[in-house]
């Protein structure tokens, strides 16, 4: 990976790799978190690892949830990551297995493992990632991190997200368990889940300007197939 990439080099291959337009409402969202993503990727101490991948993937098919059309979607996402000069293909694997992992577990199971307390049978390699982050002091933390960390707690205890006082205390288990910077990450958490609701509803008022638009092109159409349906009457009368 070359680490002296600018956002202007970064932002070029993403064009490069993904050619057509985006949608106007979803263009924010794809720039914030290509330039996020290269900032991340460019500094010394970055290290892929598959927590921070299912954060970009949930960040993204959270943020750009109904985009059309869907092949464009999948195109973008590949570009996302091509720009970095990583595969696309390894993050959505390693999201997947991640996902499966915490369907299979209770909430209280995840929570443990996370924090390095529960072992689970197959997943040392995994944990050894959250080891090597717990006892690294440079390690590079970053928001789409934390949301992959999230992920898996919404995963296994879908009211997560609602109680705020049961999310907080089950963060803070996790930085203190991480070594993480507790109020970084509760902002961080909090700011994402204030921006789904954001583009949530703009997302909304987007779809209602789309219908009211469609009625008033029907509704424009019926009054003109009225038009020539008198005009018709009337032409057959004069007859």
């Amino acid at each position: 990976m070359n680490n002296n990439r600018t956002v202007s080099d970064t932002k070029k291959a993403f064009y490069n790799f993904h050619t057509r337009p985006i949608n106007s409402i979803y263009n924010r969202v794809v720039e914030e978190l290509l330039v996020e993503m290269h900032l991340i990727s460019v500094n010394a101490n970055y290290s892929y690892n598959p927590f921070y991948g299912l954060g970009v993937v949930t960040a993204y098919d959270r943020f750009m949830q109904g985009y059309s059309p869907e092949q464009d979607k999948i195109s973008i996402f590949n570009a996302l990551i091509q720009a970095q000069e990583e595969d696309p293909n390894k993050y959505r694997t390693d999201a997947k297995g991640l996902e499966d992992l915490a369907r299979q577990l209770s909430a209280s199971d995840m929570l443990s493992w996370i924090c390095l307390s529960n072992n689970i049978d197959n997943t040392q390699y995994l944990q050894d990632y959250l080891r090597g982050i717990s006892e690294n002091s440079k390690f590079r933390y970053s928001r789409l991190f934390a949301i992959g960390l999230f992920t898996l707690l919404e995963i296994v205890d879908t009211e997560f997200i609602k109680e705020q006082e049961k999310r907080t205390e089950a963060l803070k288990k996790v930085c203190q368990a991480l070594n993480l910077l507790e109020e970084k990450l509760l902002k961080d958490i909090d700011l994402y889940l204030s921006n789904l609701e954001r583009i949530a509803q703009a997302r909304s008022a987007m779809e209602d300007t789309l219908e009211a638009a469609k009625k008033k092109r029907e509704q424009r159409r019926l009054e003109k197939e009225n038009i020539s349906t008198t005009a018709n009457n009337t032409s057959e009368d004069s007859e």
